[in-house]
């Protein structure tokens, strides 16, 4: 059995998780502009969310980095709503539960954290994240919500918590 661990991010984090991102999106072919693969931010997730009533989280197998997930109160959201964010892991760690348990985190500190709702911005060819965010009860929306700047996603997700 692997050793699971999921803890917040750290600053050593940020190289392994920008790479981690990237490689994903490039490997289903979402690697476009208006997408996270270009935002400047990618690199430098630790800092970002330092913001307040914002959390990162990174699952590490047998101590090595497998990916992440996060809650952040994007700009535009109304005040009682975040967005799951950079929820990306590494190809070797999919299918594990990684996933499940990395949302389930992000839900539950979005309740503590006083939020009533929680958004996603994502694309089509992520059809295997989209069918674990309905499974959570995530509902399609017809446009976006906020000022998140990605352009390039082109499904829009709200779970009501």
């Amino acid at each position: 059995m692997e050793d699971v661990t999921i803890r917040t991010i750290e600053l050593s984090d940020n190289k392994a998780l920008a790479e981690i991102v990237r490689s994903s999106l490039a490997e289903f072919g979402a690697n476009h502009p208006g997408t996270v693969y270009y935002d400047a931010t990618t690199d430098n997730l630790y800092q970002l969310f330092q913001k307040q009533r914002s959390i990162y989280f990174v699952a590490l197998i047998n101590n090595e980095i497998a990916g992440g997930g996060g809650i952040f109160p994007s700009d535009g959201l109304p005040e009682d709503t975040c967005e799951l964010v950079k929820m990306y892991l590494k190809k070797t760690a999919r299918g594990l539960g990684l996933g499940k348990l990395l949302i389930e985190k992000c839900i539950e500190f979005a309740k503590t954290a006083g939020y009533k709702k929680i958004y996603i911005e994502s694309m089509p060819e992520l059809k295997k994240a989209l069918g674990i965010y309905e499974k959570f009860g995530f509902k399609y929306l017809n446009g976006p919500m906020g000022n998140t700047g990605h352009f390039g996603c082109d499904v829009w997700m709200l779970l009501e918590l």
